[in-house]
């Protein structure tokens, strides 16, 4: 099975998921930053993960980048899954971010949009994993939950 992780990470949390993604598919799964990836290394995958922080609600720049660099129907065929680190609202204790979280959304869902705009078909529901703060840690559990969502992609 040829599996490519790809994430873009600030604070080293969303590093850590995608190494424990990695971590869980079992051993010598390429995890790659978006500027490390070249065209040839989409081709002929059976999975590719993305994932990023989420940063104004969106993915990051890089990630972005990255979803527009891959040429048109290059992932038919590819199982695709995205993730992302982001802030609970409900540890922020602010209730205007938590209405701004719940209309805008998180990085995941346009990661995953992207994915299948090339092609790629969604193996599992795009997943969130929950830092504290805005810099982090990862909260208790997230590396576990992250194993978790790997077995649901396993199709």
């Amino acid at each position: 099975m040829k599996i490519l992780i790809v994430y873009d990470s600030y604070f080293g949390n969303t590093e850590k998921i995608a190494q424990e993604i990695g971590r869980s598919f079992g051993d010598n799964v390429p995890i790659k930053r978006p500027n490390e990836v070249n065209s040839d290394e989409l081709k002929e995958l059976d999975y590719l993960i993305v994932g990023a922080p989420t940063r104004a609600f969106k993915p990051s720049d890089a990630i972005r980048a990255f979803l527009k660099y891959i040429p048109n129907n290059s992932l038919n065929g590819v199982k695709v899954a995205a993730f992302d680190t982001r802030m609970n609202p409900q540890d922020v204790g602010n209730p205007v971010l938590k209405v701004m979280a719940r209309f805008f959304g998180y990085a995941a869902e346009p990661i995953a949009k992207g994915l299948t705009s090339k092609g790629g078909t969604l193996v599992g529901k795009p997943a969130g994993f929950v830092v504290l703060g805005s810099e982090g840690p990862l909260r208790e559990g997230e590396i576990n939950k992250a194993t978790k969502w790997v077995e649901t992609l396993l199709v």
